[in-house]
Parts: C-alpha cells; sequence; structure tokens
C-alpha cells in the first residue's frame, strides 16, 4: 500500500487540492491518497506541525506526508525530505519539521534539489508532488536530494521554564474544532520541571488545579448527572503528549468554547505555577 497524506493551508473553496490530486493520480495511479488537513491557518507553520504530530503515528511505515503551508521555495527556505520514524516528510524547510525532530531525532534529510530536472513553470507544489511520488513507489531519498545533519533551527513558540523551576510558560498553538486550546507543554516536560509538586494553571476566572486523565474525570461527584459538570474548564494531556484546556461538552456553536469564553486566543500566553 503507498499512501500518500496531505495537509495544506489551502481550504477546499479553490480547486487547488483536487488539482494536486489529479496531478498524484497521474504520475501514480495506484496510490492512496488520504487528506490530513486542508484548514492550517496561512503561513501557520506551528499550526501545520502540530497537526501532523497527531496525524502521522496512525499511519503505517512508509507513509508519504506531503506538507503544503508556508511551501515557497526562496531564500531563506529550501525544500526538504525526511525520513523520520520510518515516514518521510515533505515541505519547505521553515520549522514545520524542526518542531517535529525535537521529539525523535530523523533517520535522513535532504534539500531537493530536482527543481532543474521538471518544466520551467512547475510550482512548489510540483516539485512536493514528483518527490512524494518517488517516494511512495519505493524510491530512495539519495535520488531527489543532497543529504544535509540538520534542518534549519526553529524560531516559532516554544516554552520556557523560569530560572528558580518554579514555573512553565507556554503558548497556545492549536485550537481545535470543539475550542479546545493546546498548549506546546508536553507532558513530559511538566513532570520533569514540577517533580510531583502541586500547581496551578494560570487561567480565568478560576485557575485549574489539577490534570484530568480524560474529559468526563471532571465529574467527580455521583450525586450528580454528568450534564451538571458541563461547561466546567478543566486541563489534561491530550493523544500528542501536550497540554489540552477545554470546558467539558461546551458547544462552540451556541453556548461557546474555551477559547471564546475564557478569552484564549493562538499565541497567548498560559503560565503553570509550581509550589
Amino acid at each position: 500500500m503507498s499512501i500518500i497524506t496531505l495537509t495544506t493551508d489551502y481550504g477546499l473553496k479553490d480547486h487547488f487540492v483536487g488539482a494536486l490530486k489529479g496531478k498524484i493520480l497521474t504520475e501514480f495511479p495506484e496510490a492512496k491518497i488520504v487528506d490530513i488537513s486542508h484548514d492550517i491557518d496561512p503561513f501557520n507553520t506551528a499550526e501545520a506541525s502540530y497537526i501532523i504530530q497527531a496525524a502521522y503515528i496512525s499511519f503505517p511505515k512508509g507513509t508519504v506526508h506531503l506538507i503544503g503551508v508556508d511551501a515557497e521555495r526562496n531564500t531563506e527556505n529550501e525544500h526538504v525530505a525526511m525520513q523520520w520514524n520510518d515516514q518521510f516528510f515533505i515541505c519547505a524547510d521553515n520549522g514545520i519539521l524542526s518542531m517535529l525532530t525535537q521529539r525523535i531525532l530523523p533517520q535522513k534529510i535532504v534539500v531537493i534539489n530536482i527543481h532543474d530536472r521538471l518544466p520551467s513553470n512547475a510550482t512548489d507544489l510540483d516539485v512536493f508532488k514528483t518527490v512524494a511520488c518517488h517516494l511512495a513507489k519505493g524510491g530512495t531519498l539519495n535520488v531527489i536530494g543532497k543529504e544535509i545533519q540538520q534542518l534549519k533551527p526553529t524560531t516559532e513558540l516554544q516554552p520556557i521554564v523560569s530560572k528558580d523551576g518554579n514555573s512553565i510558560k507556554g503558548n497556545v498553538i492549536y485550537i481545535d474544532h470543539f475550542g479546545n486550546v493546546v498548549v506546546n507543554i508536553s507532558q513530559k516536560q511538566f513532570s520533569e520541571v514540577g517533580k510531583g509538586r502541586t500547581f496551578e494553571i494560570d487561567i480565568k476566572p478560576k485557575p485549574i488545579k489539577s490534570i484530568q486523565s480524560n474529559y468526563s474525570a471532571i465529574a467527580v461527584s455521583d450525586k450528580f448527572p454528568i450534564k451538571y459538570f458541563e461547561g466546567e474548564q478543566l486541563a489534561l494531556f491530550n493523544e500528542v503528549g501536550f497540554l489540552e484546556i477545554a470546558l467539558f461538552r461546551s458547544n462552540p456553536s451556541t453556548v461557546g468554547s474555551a477559547q471564546t469564553l475564557l478569552g484564549i486566543g493562538y499565541r497567548d500566553t498560559i503560565t503553570i505555577n509550581f509550589k
């Protein structure tokens, strides 16, 4: 099975996604194309990286992930392809993959150098498409690029631990369909810094002082039905291992969400204070 996934900031109104799929199938009719997301905020590399981290683990070894976010090749961002955790990732060297490799070292990275082999009117996504089809057919990275040892360091949002070790400041990197807010503080970092201490997540109108194992764990009393706890604010570590702040069973389209009711937006700072 040759799987190529697509993650872009193109949306679905225009023809771009459909045309990209058509080009892939023209070159490689046997490809299995899977859409991860086409609703990444324009040029939002942090959001794209988070989405890829959340999704890639569900795919088998050898899957090729084409990431069309801030994809234009320029003097600052080369096109790269990476083998990482037995899967392949293709995008611009704009920080998306740097965020991934902070957790697991890459197996191999190349700067793509096939641009002069393609028609003069080839787009950036044409380059990615050609590389994706090559890899999905079992081709090697050496054929399409020159090996490098590391990616450009990311300059995007990074959590900061205070000098005294008593706090972590993170930033909102993603807000999901339910209005739940994802913060770039990992469970591993929380445990290493916290060392079992009590803590408060600095959220208004009241701080959060516990981490739930799942959303429904907020319903702590047998005296009341689960519905009684709807709208309660809570924190947990999600399937990607990042801190998530949510309102229990809150409908964003009717009563609001953690994003709207707690007034938390993308890039906002969230602080955990340890005692």
